[in-house]
């Protein structure tokens, strides 16, 4: 029995678009995208209506203004109530509405940060989407043994390697504590080293004490040329979480805030209050507590320096009401993620959030699921940069290598799901259509079908979409199996070599550097 026309015509089609693949990539053709597009911007998903965010906004007003914040540093306190704040009788800072609406008029509403090297440059602001690592875990899954064990510097430049090399993770927010160094000035300096060093792209740390500050600009100076070139095309910026939910300043981290404002390195002015434990179990509760938390900080910073480059952070959390627990692989995180930037985007700030803190301890189906689900809801908000959306496993406790590898196919087909549709003469064409309907009835050995198959279409580094013969004939291995394999041949290969020998040597002479250098090229 023979095919019918229409059978055999896709087949046909399928084989000739095959054999004009494999041309293709003998002549030097891409065999499809690599990377995700780089200028993605979101604002498809709002779950706030212009109602919602008119009443979020009042209440912030009112919880500045009224109920303020509590265990106020003197900087902040000399700052602010110089400036039209208000001590209030029992001690908590007050901000009227008048130096709220200053600030906010006043603050900036776009920043680049840079990398090290052209290409890395980010532009925050409007609806543009970034996405990269963070997460600051204690441990890491050892990639032998597939156990967790404490983390260490060197762990923390392999991570810094492994984003330098994915093409989908847009910059490296330190995901590791260097638990083998002996106090937090070290701790600080060799974090700053370890990952500036591991990646070209931008890198962002964080400070325990302002004195460090100093020494993490000495080594951004040093590594810029000059303070001002390094204010110029900043490629380091600062994680400060200058409030404790609900309400109250950190003293040492506001004289971080403080010393880096005036530094001119940027700022991500975060905070943490978990729905629940630490700010009201509703969602819209805890992004208004959020918001006014998130605010005092920025307002501090702006009036500590009027040209500074902060992005605002607020970073709401769930919490497991059974357990007490942060749990950030819900529903409910991806939406109370999504209204929190929808507010940051209604005050027209930079801002950043944390999306992809999965519960679950390895990168499996659970992983996969919760990660997709609230990096996707953030990015289609149009966040401007998504932090541990790759690498973070068990609520951000662990650090996976697989884990960024699997991250980077999976962030790659969020950005690339944001990317607007082409309605042009060139992609809707009746004629066409109307060419291929009266002649071979399939597309596949079309000129076009091929053209597009090498440029629209992303495709994954480690998913596997080969029939079930293939995949069983090459041992059946699932996608752990198959990122281990290949962070191994990255971690085994890829040394960046952006920081010059001679910047180098300058600060292993300058600071107590503990990265080893023979840990820096490959063996």
């Amino acid at each position: 029995m023979h095919d019918s026309p229409l059978q055999a015509g896709p087949a046909t089609g399928i084989r000739r678009g095959r054999r004009q693949r494999s041309e293709a990539r003998a002549a030097g053709a891409r065999p499809g995208q690599s990377a995700a597009p780089a200028e993605v911007t979101g604002g498809r998903y709002a779950p706030l209506t212009a109602a919602d965010l008119d009443r979020l906004h009042a209440a912030v007003l009112e919880i500045l203004g009224s109920v303020g914040l509590s265990e106020v540093p003197a900087v902040v306190a000399e700052t602010v109530t110089s400036s039209g704040g208000r001590m209030a009788e029992d001690g908590r800072l007050l901000f009227p509405r008048d130096l709220v609406e200053r600030a906010l008029a006043a603050l900036p509403r776009s920043i680049t940060l840079h990398g090290q090297t052209p290409g890395h440059e980010m532009e925050l602001g409007g609806k543009r989407v970034h996405v990269g690592s963070g997460g600051a875990a204690p441990t890491v899954v050892d990639l032998d043994s597939g156990r967790y064990r404490e983390s260490t510097l060197r762990d923390l430049y392999d991570a810094a390697r492994l984003v330098d090399a994915l093409g989908n993770v847009h910059f490296f927010s330190r995901s590791l504590v260097a638990r083998d160094m002996p106090d937090s000035f070290a701790l600080d300096i060799n974090t700053a080293f370890a990952s500036l060093s591991g990646t070209a792209k931008h890198v962002a740390v964080s400070a325990s004490l302002p004195g460090h500050v100093e020494a993490i600009a000495e080594i951004c100076f040093a590594i810029a040329g000059s303070p001002e070139a390094f204010r110029e095309k900043p490629f380091l910026s600062l994680n400060i979480n200058h409030v404790v939910p609900p309400l109250r300043f950190d003293g040492e981290s506001c004289e971080v805030l403080a010393a880096a404002a005036r530094l001119g390195i940027p700022v991500h002015v975060n905070t943490f209050g978990q729905l629940g434990a630490s700010s009201p179990v509703t969602i819209a509760g805890s992004v208004a507590q959020s918001l006014a938390e998130t605010l005092a900080g920025m307002i501090f910073a702006w009036l500590v320096n009027p040209q500074v480059k902060a992005v605002f952070g607020p970073r709401p959390m769930v919490t497991d009401l059974r357990s007490g627990a942060m749990t950030g692989g819900g529903g409910e995180q991806a939406v109370l993620t999504a209204a929190a930037i929808q507010m940051a985007q209604y005050y027209d700030l930079p801002n950043s959030t944390i999306a992809g803190a999965t519960d679950s301890k390895v990168a499996d189906a659970q992983s996969g699921y919760e990660k997709c689900l609230s990096v996707a809801l953030a990015a289609q908000t149009g966040a401007n940069m998504i932090t541990q959306a790759c690498g973070m496993q068990a609520s951000l406790m662990g650090c996976a290598f697989e884990s960024y590898v699997i991250d980077n196919d999976m962030l790659g087909a969020i950005l690339r799901s944001a990317a607007p549709v082409e309605v042009s003469d060139a992609t809707l064409s009746a004629a066409a259509i109307g060419e291929v309907a009266r002649g071979e009835g399939h597309y596949l050995g079309q000129a076009e079908t091929l053209r597009r198959m090498e440029s629209d279409f992303l495709y994954p580094q480690v998913a596997d979409r080969r029939s079930t013969a293939e995949w069983e004939a090459d041992g059946a291995q699932d996608v752990r199996d198959r990122a281990r394999t290949r962070a191994r041949d990255i971690l085994g290969s890829h040394f960046p070599s952006h920081l010059s020998r001679e910047c180098e040597h300058l600060l292993r002479q300058r600071f107590d550097i503990r990265l080893p250098r023979e840990a820096m090229t490959a063996p």
